[in-house]
Order: C-alpha cells, then structure tokens, then sequence
C-alpha cells in the first residue's frame, strides 16, 4: 500500500492513492489552514464508520436483506494531553431496511467491530474504547 500527501503553498493538503482518487485535508486557519477541508482527525474517526459500514453493509447483502439509508453517528472523547489520541469512541448505527430484523443488524455490526473492520481494531488496539448502538429506523 502507498500513497502521498502533498502540500503546495497551502493548504489544503491532498492525498492520492495509486488510483488517483484524492482527499483533502485541512485545519483552521489558527493552525495555517482555510478550514475548507476535514482534518485527519476528522477524517480518522469518518474513516471508521466508513469502514464498519462497508462490512455491515455486506453482512447484510450476503443474508439477502435490503438496504434502504444505513448511517452511523459518532461521537469521540481524545486526551487532554498530546498526543491526544482517541480515548472512547461512541457510535449510533441506522438501519432503514423493510427486511432486516434487529438481530441480523446486531450481528452485521458485531461482526464487524470486532472481526473484519481493520480500523476499529486499530483503535482498539491503541487502547481506545469502542461502543455502539444499532437502531432499525
């Protein structure tokens, strides 16, 4: 895996992957930045539920469920001191599906927090505590 992150002049600064897809990043302007992009920290914690959610959603295709919205709401506690790493992560899943039951939603979830997501177990594995919640909306 390799991938660059640029900065030229100011911000924001942009990551390429070996596909040419990008992603800026920026902070505010008390930091040199524009604030026209998340920071990584935003963009870390974005990371997360984006990749949970990808494993959810698949668990969830493969029992043959529909998939209307599935969102997830996050909610971070970090350090007082730098590095100020994450401390507790909280996170609200919705599911809007006319075929999935609570317990197959549960189960994606499960499944994924604590099996296939690589960045959850990152964050675990820094010592930063995962909780989550599904909702079927």
């Amino acid at each position: 895996m390799n991938i660059t992150v640029a900065f030229n002049e100011s911000m924001p600064l942009v990551g390429t992957n070996p596909a040419g897809h990008t992603t800026l990043f920026d902070t505010s302007p008390e930091f040199y930045g524009t604030g026209s992009a998340p920071s990584p920290v935003d963009v870390l914690l974005q990371t997360l539920a984006a990749c949970s959610m990808m494993d959810i959603i698949s668990i969830l295709k493969k029992k043959r469920k529909q998939i209307v919205n599935l969102t997830a709401e996050v909610d971070a506690d970090r350090a007082e001191e730098h590095p100020r790493v994450f401390t507790a992560v909280r996170i609200i899943y919705r599911l809007q599906s006319p075929d999935a039951a609570m317990v197959d939603f549960e189960r994606s979830i499960e499944l994924s927090m604590e099996k296939y997501c690589s960045i959850s177990a990152m964050f675990r594995q820094s010592g930063c505590q995962i909780d989550w919640t599904g909702e079927l909306v």
